[in-house]
């Protein structure tokens, strides 16, 4: 039993950044590849590792930072269980809203276009181009903001910060050994499966470590962390029915 809870956190943890990587990931390659396309590799490539660069650091600095904090473990619980519970809400409520109907989809064909426009309005400069490097800078932090904070969250709550940065660095290595292949977004990545599967992990940890942290006794202790993904999933799933079937009723 405590091997397979083990491999539970591990798994969960690596698989959640996995996901949200995955997502960030390929949204923040189509905005590099439009202004690489449009004014050259070099300058937004070290805009790109330098972005890549600060997230390391404050994965690196936030982590044992919020693990060493001189507050009672069960506090540390039941507010990172709570952020994790707001945060995977949020990516479930839109993930629902889309499957639904009721929100568009991302259509990264479409993001690319307007970033390329966006950039040849601008021209190309010679040298450095600055605004190249701010623009890949800006899209890697924007975007990976979110990882690093399910990263560190998932890590100081459970003590799994290897898998959840390995989850993370192996959806990056993905989507860029992808874009390096292919040149073009990855439009064929059903991102919003993907947000859906990101909301449902994301707000099972955070009820589990909410009631862990309130002295709530789950049954089965961590494996209660499959069955509340397994109630999210069905109560969102039964969300998107429900729109649907208001939508077609007005």
């Amino acid at each position: 039993m405590p091997e397979m809870i083990a491999w539970l956190h591990w798994s969960t943890s690596s698989l959640a950044a996995f996901l949200a990587s995955l997502v960030e990931c390929v949204e923040a390659l189509t905005i590099v590849l439009a202004v690489g396309a449009t004014r050259g590799w070099r300058s937004v490539l070290l805009g790109t590792a330098t972005g890549l660069l600060l997230l390391i650091v404050l994965v690196l600095v936030f982590n044992p930072l919020l693990r060493h904090l001189p507050i009672p473990i069960a506090w540390l619980q039941i507010s990172l269980g709570g952020l994790l519970f707001v945060f995977g809400m949020s990516w479930l409520r839109k993930a629902v809203l889309r499957a639904a109907g009721r929100k568009p989809l991302h259509d990264q064909a479409l993001i690319y276009q307007e970033e390329m426009s966006e950039m040849k309005r601008t021209g190309k400069v010679q040298g450095w181009d600055w605004i190249a490097l701010v623009t890949g800078f800006k899209a890697v932090v924007l975007e990976g903001v979110e990882v690093v904070f399910i990263v560190v969250a998932v890590g100081a709550a459970e003590a799994s910060l290897l898998p959840a940065a390995l989850g993370a660095a192996l959806a990056m290595l993905v989507v860029v050994g992808l874009g390096l292949l292919l040149h073009r977004p990855l439009m064929r990545i059903p991102e919003n499966s993907l947000k859906f599967g990101v909301g449902v992990i994301l707000s099972a940890f955070g009820i589990f470590w909410m009631g862990k942290g309130s002295g709530f006794e789950w049954p089965g202790d961590d494996l209660a962390i499959l069955g509340l993904m397994v109630g999210l999933l069905m109560a969102a799933l039964l969300s998107v029915k429900w729109i649907q079937g208001n939508s077609i009723r007005n």
